[in-house]
């Protein structure tokens, strides 16, 4: 009988390790763009090729949902600091206003590590497509009106989540997909 309990509970236990969870959704792809960088330089998207990174879309000056999320970014970060190639990019919402200078301040309040999270800027029809058409988060178009949630993307340009952070606390979520997604590239 112990042998027949000790099998029983061998083969559950076997099968639970092979039980997988299913693989992030493909839910579009982020086209090549050219913005530039909280420290004043090109930055171009094929340099995240590589690399899983999550970004969001922010502006400077709000004063409220913007905040809670480059806190909850800065979260990822330190969630991920393990994996120094898990990248986080926010984008601006107000190119007007949100200059390298600009930027570069808000990235410093947030504790950013420039090596791994970059604030960018740049032309508003460059934004406009990224935000509107690539992420599906809507329209970059002065009113400040965005989306706020986080995007995950892999390692080949391809959004694999979205993570709403206006509810809740999707770090750990967001982290643990990181890291999947970077173990499958490796």
């Amino acid at each position: 009988m112990r042998v027949f309990q000790t099998l029983a509970l061998l083969a559950l236990v076997t099968m639970g390790a092979c039980e997988t969870r299913p693989a992030l959704p493909i839910l579009g792809d982020v086209p090549p763009f050219e913005l530039i960088s909280q420290d004043g330089a090109k930055f171009h998207g094929d340099s995240l090729h590589g690399h899983v990174w999550v970004a969001d879309f922010i502006f400077t000056n709000c004063p409220g949902p913007c905040l809670r999320m480059s806190t909850l970014l800065g979260r990822v970060q330190k969630a991920t600091e393990a994996f120094p190639d898990v990248r986080l990019v926010s984008f601006s919402v107000d190119p007007a206003r949100d200059t390298p200078s600009a930027l570069a301040q808000f990235a410093s309040k947030y504790h950013a590590d420039p090596a791994r999270w970059t604030f960018l800027t740049g032309p508003q029809p460059t934004l406009q497509m990224l935000s509107r058409d690539a992420f599906k988060l809507g329209d970059v178009d002065g009113s400040l009106n965005h989306q706020t949630r986080f995007v995950l993307v892999d390692a080949k340009g391809r959004i694999r989540g979205y993570y709403r952070t206006d509810e809740g606390d999707p770090v750990a979520k967001v982290a643990a997909d990181a890291r999947r997604l970077r173990k499958k590239s490796n």
